[in-house]
Formats: C-alpha cells, structure tokens, sequence
C-alpha cells in the first residue's frame, strides 16, 4: 500500500489529506482544532489526525505533498513589484521579510513543522505542485467521470488565476491558464472588499446579498473594470485596483467610478450596496458561462469538473447545470486553499506514482466528503460529563423520533453525528436543523443563534429521491454546491404591495411552502440527502417527512458567526450553551436546554471575532 500525505498551509484554510492507493481516507481542516476561522499555520493537528486516523506514523508515509510552489509564488511577488516600482514601496517593505523568512525558505519550514510532529520525516520524500494543478486533481480524480473538463478559478496560485485541463482516466493535464494580475477571483474580492465583507471570508455574503438588488452596474463593471472575449478569457483594467502593489483591494478610481466610497465592516447595508453585489454577481456567471461554453464546443467532451474558490459560487455552478453545454457536473466540496491539499495527494499519487484509477461510477469517491475526525459512544459521554452537560442516552430508534419531533415544534437543534465534514458546508454532520416551513425560523436562527447578518439565507437539506417535487432540480447536489429554484405549485404569490418592496425590505416575506430557506428571488442552495452515505441524516428527515408531509429541512453550519464549525463534543456543548439552541444531539446523547445548569451559559455573541 502507497499512502500520500498532501499539505495546505501559509496563505489560509490550512488542512491535511491523506490518500491510500488512491482512495481518500481522511481530510481535516486546521481550524476545526485550533479554533482559529480560516487557521492558516502549519496543520499540525490536522496531519496528527490523519496519521491517527489510519493508524500509522510519519515514518510509513511514501510521499508528503505541498498544494504550491513557494518559489514560483516569491518569482511572481518579485516580478509584481518590479513591474508597478516605484508604487507600492510600503506593501513590499511589509511583505518582503515575511516571504524570506517564511515562504522562500519553505522547504526548511514544512520539515521543521513534521519532525516536531514524529520522527521518520525523509526529505527526499517530500514534493511540491502547483497550485491550480492541486485544484484540478481534487477536482477530476474524486468525480464519478472516466473524463471530464477540468476548470478551475480563483484568486491567484503561483501565477495562474483560472486554469482549463482534461482528465482522462488516472491523466489529466492543464492545457490553458489565464495568469495573475487578471483574475476573476480577485475581481469577486474586490467587490467584496468594497461592499464592507472580509476578503477570502465574506464572498459568499456577496453572492447571499445580490438577490436582493438589480444589476444595475452590471454594464458598467464591463465597460471600465473587465474586458471578456467571446471564449470568456478576460483582462482587468488594473488601474481600478490596488491588489498587485497596495493595501487594499481598490482605490479611489474604483470608488469614483460607482460613486461612493467602499463600505466600512458593519455600516449599514444600502440598495446601492445591493445592486453592486447584484451586478457582479451578473457579471462573474456571464463570464463562467462564456468560459464553460468556449471550453465544451472546443473539447467536445461532456462532463465538467469544477474546484478553486470560485467554484463554491452555487448561484454561478447552477447556471452552468441549467445551461447544458455539459450533460454533468461535479464540483469538488472542498474547492478552496483547503481541498488543495487533497489534490495535491491526489495529484502524486496518479501523475508522480501512476496509480490506477477507480472510477465509483455511482457516486463519487469523497465519502459524502465525511472526511474528518469521529467520536465513539462511550468518548462522547465522558467529553461530555467532563463538560458538565445533562444529557439522556437514547437508542437509535428513540433518537431519531425525538429529534424529529422537536423540529415539527420548531425547535433549533444542534446536530453532531459520525465523521466531521471536509470543506466549508455543514452537511449534516456538524449542523443545526430547523423546519423548513416555519416562516420565523430564518431571522430566529440569523439574529438568535447565529448572531449574523439577518440578509443571509439558509439552505434546504431534502431527501434525494423527493427533490424534483420541490425544486426545479432531479440531480444529485450533495455538497450544497447548486442552486435551484423552488417549483412554481410550492411558491406562494407576492401581492402587489409585497413585489413593490425593496431590498432587506422583502426579507420576512414568506415566499414559498418552505420559507426558511426559500431566498428573495425564490431559489434555494440545494443539498440532497442520500441514504448511502448519511443513514442517520437520511432517518431524521424520513421520520420528519412522515410527521409533517415535507421532506426539507433547515441545514446550518454548527456555528456562530466568526467561529469555525465545531470539532468535538465541547465545541457542540459550548455553542449550545452560548446561543438559543433549543436542543442537541450528540452522537445518541440527547439534551435539552432547560435541562442544563445554568452557570455554564456564557455569553457567545462576542466569543468570536466577526468575519
């Protein structure tokens, strides 16, 4: 057996992956351990979690694989400054040292983080790929395809920013790349820099918010900020920005060209704020329509693989579906920095080893993408105890028919069952539930539970087999990675008055037979439940849909805002008992909140730096 350890760290989303003659084993995230949102050390505990998981030590590793090359990346900051000198003077005296000391010597840093971690760290073991390389590989080799279209999109790896490849059995090769500094990644960033969110954090609140504005500067981003060719490559005009060389995303120019200033984190959200998250939203699927449609008609192949941060774009992937220039899609669940260190597993162990293949034609090869640590009955109940929490044991029966019944009287229940997922989306492993129907239940988890921006929607989890009745949608979106419509018979009609509304103003108006998760402009991020790889989830809304007639229900991350998604049982009693949670499920331990001593509340609202 050929075990291949891949590594992404030192940029953000640090994470571990370990491969098995090809087939993944496990996959963690940094900061699920260390608590630390979007953690981008060295992933100590992640790789620690990996070894353990497999029961083997660094020593039994054939290959450790690094997601970049740090060289090409120093080559690129260099070559950027060279080119803007003399502007941009203060960025480079910050950034210099930091990339000497941490990132031009990397070789060095990565075995001084492994040999801390056990002895039997061979370098002459450990390799390095690129960056969109690593995104292709996580994209192609999980998917159920003998051979796809590889795109991906985001930011910037070592120089390429968007990259086109073709995978064919254990093959895959990168034929096209469009490089830094024109990037539609950082397009996207720029706008989410400039409407007051966090940049490599708050995108998808850029994409949550368009729907409640018009693009009305949609023409305007095209005629000043990004010239797109018929075949979707594009050029930024760069003296709208301030990323090659400054300290922010824009600059003035950006500012005057759409009249106001960029946004302040936390100042009040306008309609204008609304329909610039529209109009580049409008802007990013017309180019990845332009891009997907170019590479189809000159491929000629009928399946598309999708990774890079731009992938966990739903809205942009569920125009790609409904396009259908490609008959499927698969989009791997782990799309940023975090899954390239699956990738870059996974790249080694097909293109460096030349392992053969196993195409799981029926699904995919990522497991559900539950990847990452579990917690066995008797553990769970010690962590517990340990954590001072009043909990019943329930058998598998009893929990099923209680959590669904406390979610038929609207309660919000934490949910904490099996292997924690790998990438950004609680899949019901680590989530928190709510029912669909319940017209309140948005604002209540937004304002109560989440502690987050009250414009930000919710996603629906659904039975596989029951989907098509509910949305205009009959595929597989197990990763809530597409967006669909609700179907016309569940909408509920506007009145005049209602459709005569603006922005935020629409909010708490029910639109659907299941409101909660039924967004302004009536489309919903999908996520279908399958039986094979989540039984216990698939149980809850079986016996949800027997009580109630509806087969959805509400699926959020286990989390408040600025806090990574719980890892352990703590993590579930802490959050539990810091918001309004009405209930908890741990593995088969079952608590309520009134049942719980109330000295161990605490006050969680400001446990967490906002992001």
């Amino acid at each position: 057996m050929t075990r291949v350890l891949g590594i992404s760290a030192f940029y953000h989303d640090s994470a571990a992956a370990l491969v098995a003659d090809g087939e993944i084993l496990a996959a963690a995230q940094e900061e699920r351990f260390t608590r630390k949102k979007h953690d981008s050390g060295f992933p100590s505990n992640a790789v620690r979690y990996c070894l353990r998981h497999a029961a083997i030590e660094l020593s039994d590793l054939d290959l450790i694989v690094f997601y970049d090359k740090p060289l090409l990346k120093f080559e690129r900051l260099l070559e950027t400054y060279l080119a803007f000198a003399p502007r941009g003077l203060r960025s480079f005296a910050m950034a210099i040292p930091a990339w000497i000391r941490e990132k031009a010597f990397q070789r060095d840093l990565l075995a001084r983080e492994l040999n801390a971690i056990g002895p039997g760290y061979d370098p002459r073991r450990l390799l390095f790929t690129e960056h969109h390389l690593s995104h292709a590989a996580s994209a192609f080799y999980p998917s159920p395809f003998e051979q796809a279209v590889v795109l991906t999109m985001d930011g910037v790896g070592e120089w390429a920013t968007t990259s086109a490849g073709i995978g064919q059995g254990s093959d895959l090769k990168i034929f096209k790349e469009i490089h830094f500094p024109h990037s539609l990644g950082l397009l996207y960033s720029a706008f989410t820099y400039y409407t007051g969110f966090k940049v490599n954090s708050g995108e998808y609140k850029l994409m949550g918010l368009a729907p409640y504005g018009e693009p009305r500067y949609a023409a305007r981003i095209l005629d000043h900020l990004i010239d797109v060719k018929p075949d979707g490559t594009f050029r930024l005009d760069l003296s709208y920005f301030d990323y090659c060389t400054g300290l922010t995303m824009t600059n003035r120019r950006f500012d005057a060209l759409f009249g106001e200033p960029a946004r302040k984190p936390e100042q009040r959200l306008t309609q204008f704020h609304m329909d610039v998250a529209a109009s580049i939203q409008s802007v990013l699927e017309q180019v990845v329509l332009k891009l997907t449609r170019a590479l189809q008609a000159e491929t000629g192949m009928r399946n598309l693989c999708l990774a890079g941060g731009v992938a966990l774009n739903c809205v942009a992937n569920g125009k790609i579906l409904r396009d259908g220039h490609f008959e499927r899609i698969w989009i791997q669940p782990a799309s940023g920095d975090a899954g390239g260190a699956l990738g870059a597993a996974l790249a080694a162990a097909y293109l460096y080893q030349h392992q053969p293949r196993k195409v799981n034609h029926c699904g995919d090869s990522m497991r559900g993408s539950y990847l990452g640590p579990e917690f066995d009955q008797a553990e769970i109940e010690q962590r517990l105890a340990a954590a001072g929490a009043h909990f019943s044991v329930l058998d598998e029966g009893c929990l099923i028919e209680t959590c669904a019944r406390a979610l038929e009287e609207g309660k919000a229940l934490g949910w904490f069952q099996g292997r924690m997922e790998f990438g950004p989306r609680a899949l019901g492993a680590r989530s928190i539930l709510g029912d669909a129907r319940s017209p309140t239940m948005q604002s209540v988890l937004n304002l109560k539970v989440k502690y987050r921006e009250s414009f930000r929607p919710f996603a629906p989890s659904v039975l596989r087999e029951d989907v098509a009745q509910w949305f205009e949608l009959d595929s597989d979106s197990p990763y809530m990675l597409l967006v669909a419509d609700v179907v016309e018979s569940r909408r509920k009609a506007m009145t005049p008055e209602e459709q005569g509304l603006f922005g935020i103003a629409k909010l708490n108006i029910p639109r659907s037979d299941i409101p909660a998760v039924t967004h302004v402009d009536y489309s919903a991020r999908i996520q279908t439940v399958h039986r094979e790889t989540n039984p216990r989830y698939w149980d809850l809304i079986a016996r949800f849909n027997q009580l109630t007639g509806c087969p959805v229900i509400v699926n959020t991350s286990f989390n408040v805002r600025g806090e990574p998604i719980v890892g352990s049982p703590e993590d579930a009693f802490r959050c539990f008992m810091g918001t309004e949670i009405d209930a908890l499920a741990v593995g088969n331990c079952y608590l309520e909140k009134q049942d719980q001593n109330p000295a161990l509340k605490r006050d969680y609202r400001n446990a967490f730096a906002l992001d």
